[in-house]
């Protein structure tokens, strides 16, 4: 969705709302769909004392498998959406501000990039996941699983000291 911003930036004190509903699924990873509904984006932009902000929420909900049982996971999620913006810079090393050319706003792709940076690099079901048995593949969440467990030979002696 391009967004005209001409009348924010000319207008100080001018607000503009934003409310879009972004598609991102054609997001996938390791062959499954990410985003389970569209990212629903609210905010505004707004200019004050001739700086034009774009203040914004995304919300969303993410679908994937925990890495370490691979038992797939629904979870809601609010990404806070918060960009300077300006149609020229001076200085052309200036990550602080985001540079809209033609005072036009491609809001889709600025979404995404906001909304995948934000997304965990490690997804866990929960916090203390046992993840998976190394021999059997059992889900250690679900309980123990009937596989031997192994002690190194060097530790043998303290495995006797717990049998008693």
């Amino acid at each position: 969705m391009l967004i005209e911003l001409k009348k924010v930036f000319e207008n100080e004190g001018t607000t503009l709302p934003l409310s879009a509903l972004i598609d991102l699924s054609d997001v996938e990873q390791r062959g499954q769909k990410l985003f389970v509904t569209p990212v629903s984006v609210q905010g505004e932009f707004k200019n004050r004392l001739g700086v034009v902000t774009l203040s914004a929420e995304a919300r969303f909900t993410y679908r994937a498998p925990c890495d370490r049982c691979a038992e797939v996971v629904e979870r809601e999620y609010s990404v806070p959406i918060e960009h300077g913006l300006v149609t020229e810079l001076n200085n052309e090393d200036n990550d602080d501000f985001l540079v809209v050319e033609n005072m036009k706003l491609d809001v889709d792709e600025l979404v995404r990039s906001d909304v995948l940076l934000s997304l965990p690099t490690k997804f866990l079901c929960k916090s203390d996941c046992k993840g998976l048995c190394s021999k059997c593949g059992a889900n250690l969440n679900l309980g123990e699983c009937s596989c031997a467990k192994e002690v190194d030979p060097r530790l043998s002696a303290l495995l006797e000291l717990m049998d008693d």
